[in-house]
């Protein structure tokens, strides 16, 4: 009996026969929007394939593309805020000091409105009357960087 006859072939008293064989990973995954974000950091790591970090998680490397860029179009519709800190102004003092024994040097003013930015490392302070130019300058060389 041949294999055509083999899966062909249906009646009661002989039943076909059928063998599948899967080989390779052969199965669906889910995986948690954890897990996905996890691996797609882990792609972005320096010296770091993609097709290393697919294989290691039993993925293929489309795959990995495909989510790498689903993140990133993610990350586009997403504001692109983060949480401010308002610190109070000091407290001026209970009762203004007589007059100084002799002129101070002048130091370092703050002034009343400033952006200060601090990421990992480096902080950035934007004074007050800053150009708009200037403010994307600056944050287009933290976005560069990072």
């Amino acid at each position: 009996m041949t294999i055509s006859e083999l899966t062909l072939k249906s009646s009661v008293a002989d039943p076909v026969r059928r063998y599948e064989v899967f080989t390779g990973a052969g199965r669906r995954r889910d995986w948690s929007a954890e897990d996905k974000a996890r691996i797609v950091a882990e792609s972005f790591e320096p010296d770091v394939t993609v097709s290393a970090v697919a294989r290691r998680h039993g993925l293929t490397p489309q795959q990995l593309f495909t989510w790498r860029r689903e993140a990133r179009k993610a990350a586009e519709t997403l504001p692109a805020f983060v949480p401010a800190v308002v610190a109070p102004e000091p407290a001026p003092a209970s009762e203004p000091p007589s007059a100084p024994p002799r002129p101070k040097r002048r130091g370092r003013q703050c002034r009343a409105a400033a952006i200060e930015i601090e990421v990992a490392d480096p902080r950035v302070t934007i004074e007050n009357g800053a150009s708009p130019a200037t403010i994307a300058a600056v944050l287009g060389a933290l976005k560069a960087g990072s």
